[in-house]
């Protein structure tokens, strides 16, 4: 039986560490749709595009190969998985990822490969937009004072030299622009579960999921 779980919140909300674990279970292909846009971003710097150059940022992707290898994400043949990460990345990618034209070009790309396997993706319009019709919807959350304070241990952790209140600053930000886009802004759809994980680790919200998805699919 093929299946599909969204998983939909803001940046920091622990979302990719869950999907992968919760993958893991269930035996599932882990998408992470904000690593495509954060590849997008990453190609665009690198060729010194503008978000406001839309015309020349879809001739951009379309010469663009995106893939997924494990936890791993290529573009054209290089892994560029860890450079997704550098905080200069997370500061433009909504900018890019609010371009109505760009969006409609990756959520193409994420539905076909949805179509062809059992997935569980990760975003901010997965549950609303991606796969509408996924029988497990889920919406993680969690403070922004919690949500920077991952993000600074993550990135600390790589040797990445980072201001705490700059993180905070730059999530809040990033959630305002998430949030007010004109096009597929993130919320929660209406039929997904949410879960703030604020005072959660990482093995209970993975076990609060995987109960919920073994519920459903036994009964």
């Amino acid at each position: 039986m093929k299946l599909s779980v969204a998983i939909d919140g803001p940046a920091g909300a622990g979302k990719s560490t869950i999907a992968k674990l919760v993958a893991k279970r269930f035996h599932l292909n882990y998408i992470n749709t904000g690593a495509m846009y954060r590849a997008i971003t990453y190609a665009a710097i690198k060729n010194e595009i503008s978000h406001e150059s839309v015309e020349e940022l879809c001739s951009m992707i379309d010469e663009l190969k995106i893939e997924f290898k494990g936890e791993s994400l290529y573009l054209n043949d290089k892994d560029i998985t860890e450079d997704l990460c550098l905080p200069e990345i997370a500061k433009k990618v909504s900018f890019y990822a609010s371009i109505p034209e760009i969006r409609k070009m990756l959520v193409k790309q994420q539905r076909r490969i949805a179509e062809n396997s059992s997935v569980i993706m990760d975003g901010r319009d997965i549950g609303t937009v991606v796969l509408k019709d996924a029988p497990f919807k889920f919406y993680l959350t969690a403070s922004a004072d919690k949500r920077a304070e991952r993000r600074y241990l993550e990135l600390q952790e790589k040797g990445i030299e980072v201001d705490y209140a700059k993180i905070l600053h730059d999530i809040k930000q990033r959630d305002h622009i998430d949030m007010n886009r004109d096009v597929d802004p993130l919320r929660k759809a209406e039929d997904a579960i949410e879960v703030d994980t604020s005072d959660m680790n990482i093995e209970e919200v993975v076990e609060k999921l995987s109960c919920i998805i073994n519920n459903k699919l036994n009964h």
